[in-house]
């Protein structure tokens, strides 16, 4: 297999859900930022910039999880953990992504610029708190959500108390539906003794998701009240809310299948508020 097709695995872009689920709520701060009327140059550098951090954090995380991914079913095929590309390849590959990830941004205010920073020291260092952070899930929401007060920083030039609520309130989704995902590796995990919430939260695996999901989503429509969003916006966090029901079908039994098909499922989560939000800027206009 040539270099190129081993360096898009090692960072994901064949499994593009992970980047959906740092879009949607980036896009989705971009608007409520910018009264739903973004600068266009924004919503492409923000988009690229997901794409490329999110990919330079799957090259990082592998790098770091080499020696523990080979025991988990699921990653013994990694790139790096079947040893088709070496160590040095990884770090190489995830500096390339973040140089370019802060070229994107170079022009925007010097707000953005430092709190670009805060987000590459945040996602350089998630994959070592499994080590010894019991809920490891919650250190990744703030590095899933690191665009929300990065996208309003760029628009108004500061960070207002709601985009730090939404923040949070990705914090508990990335809890949600990172442990649907961690339960699908939850026996495996246990034996290599790495930390995740799946583990945390043991017997309270399913009720632990419900209420992130709720807190999740109240924080977001509270966000949306105090923005004056209204019909749209109530439909997108209703379909949300119907997501989050289907998640505990899916989920209750503790299937591995069925929790990572939960797990995928929230892109259409993330994907009914954005465009709720949208659509009630656009109907206001």
């Amino acid at each position: 297999m040539n270099r190129l097709a081993l360096y898009i695995r090692l960072v994901r872009l064949d499994k593009p859900i992970g980047i959906l689920l740092l879009l949607w709520p980036t896009l989705s701060a971009l608007w409520l930022a910018s009264d739903g009327k973004p600068d266009m140059s924004l919503v492409i550098i923000f988009t690229l910039g997901t794409v490329l951090m999110r990919s330079a954090g799957c090259a990082i995380n592998d790098f770091a999880d080499r020696d523990f991914d080979k025991h988990v079913k699921r990653t013994t095929d990694r790139p790096l953990t079947s040893g088709q590309i070496a160590p040095w390849e990884a770090i190489m590959v995830a500096c390339v992504l973040a140089l370019m990830s802060l070229f994107l941004i170079l022009h925007l205010n010097a707000l953005t610029l430092k709190l670009s920073v805060l987000a590459v020291i945040v996602a350089a260092t998630y994959p070592y708190f499994k080590r010894f952070f019991a809920l490891p899930q919650a250190y990744l929401g703030i590095a899933f959500g690191f665009g929300i007060p990065m996208a309003f920083a760029a628009v108004q030039n500061d960070v207002p108390s709601g985009a730090w609520w939404l923040l949070a309130a990705n914090v508990f989704w990335a809890l949600a539906y990172d442990t649907e995902y961690a339960m699908v590796d939850r026996d495996d995990d246990i034996k290599i003794g790495i930390k995740t919430s799946a583990i945390t939260f043991g017997h309270f695996d399913v009720t632990a998701v419900m209420i992130c999901y709720t807190a999740s989503l109240a924080i977001i429509y509270a966000v949306g009240w105090h923005a004056g969003l209204q019909t749209c916006f109530m439909a997108g966090m209703l379909m949300a809310a119907g997501c989050v029901v289907y998640h505990y079908v899916l989920i209750r039994h503790r299937d591995r299948q069925q929790c990572f098909a939960a797990f995928r499922h929230n892109n259409w989560l993330g994907a009914a508020v954005f465009a709720g939000i949208a659509l009630d800027f656009a109907l206001r206009s």
